[in-house]
């Protein structure tokens, strides 16, 4: 399949000032979008995201800050980029913190923010954009979710983010089904270990992580505006790997 052409699309990608979300911004805008860093407290981060941008092409590209666990601050993210680059067209909910430790050994706040930020964050996001998407009859949202997520991982390390990640999963189908008559789709890419992970297990599939490209890819492909019947998905981008459950 050739790559999709996103010239005169408009894309968020929360959390686009680092990591997996910047290559995935850095990535869209190579296909021709005009394009939005979002960023909650890497500011200098995403004004270097939106340079490399610019030098690449972007036909347009703004930084925006907010809190997407915020309602307010979401609503002021999404105003910011519809009056500086139009609605969004492609939405991708990147934003989720990650606690590697047993879940005994967590903070109630640490917790929490695990839980606001990959499900919250999700939720708010994708409620603020799915308006102008329903009145233009157009639009993709692509969730990151993580591998396995969709089969109850239980494990007590990590254990919050198992748990967002499958309610990001759950929402993703449920979002697919409400959403089906507007020209809207929705669907997830779920990797295990990326590339620019804290740790890496000793049993890596493949003897490697994820590179961002191996993610990029299936994000692109659920973001190309001719890729209209295929919604509800998660696609696993985990080189096979089956976990262990307690």
């Amino acid at each position: 399949m050739d790559d999709p052409d996103l010239s005169g699309r408009t894309v968020l990608v929360t959390g686009s000032a680092k990591g997996l979300g910047r290559e995935i911004l850095l990535a869209t805008a190579a296909r021709g979008a005009t394009t939005a860093v979002h960023y909650h407290t890497s500011a200098d981060a995403a004004r270097e995201v939106a340079e490399i941008a610019r030098d690449r092409g972007v036909a347009a590209v703004t930084t925006v800050q907010a809190d997407v666990t915020d309602p307010d601050s979401v609503d002021g993210l999404f105003a910011a980029v519809e009056s500086e680059l139009g609605s969004v067209d492609v939405l991708v909910n990147n934003v989720g913190d990650f606690a590697p430790a047993h879940w005994e050994d967590l903070d109630f706040e640490t917790w929490n923010r695990v839980l606001e930020t990959n499900v919250n964050g999700t939720y708010l996001c994708s409620k603020r954009a799915l308006g102008p998407m329903r009145e233009n009859g157009f639009g993709r949202i692509v969730n990151i979710g993580y591998a396995s997520a969709e089969n109850a991982l239980v494990s007590p390390k990590n254990f919050p983010y198992f748990l967002a990640k499958t309610g990001v999963i759950m929402f993703t189908r449920m979002l697919a089904a409400d959403t089906r008559d507007d020209g809207i789709t929705v669907n997830a890419v779920s990797p295990y270990v990326v590339e620019n992970s804290d740790e890496f297990p000793d049993d890596l599939p493949r003897g490697r992580p994820a590179t961002f490209e191996d993610v990029t890819r299936p994000v692109l492909f659920f973001a190309d505006p001719e890729t209209e019947y295929v919604s509800g998905e998660n696609l696993e981008v985990d080189g096979g790997w089956l976990p262990e459950t307690v």
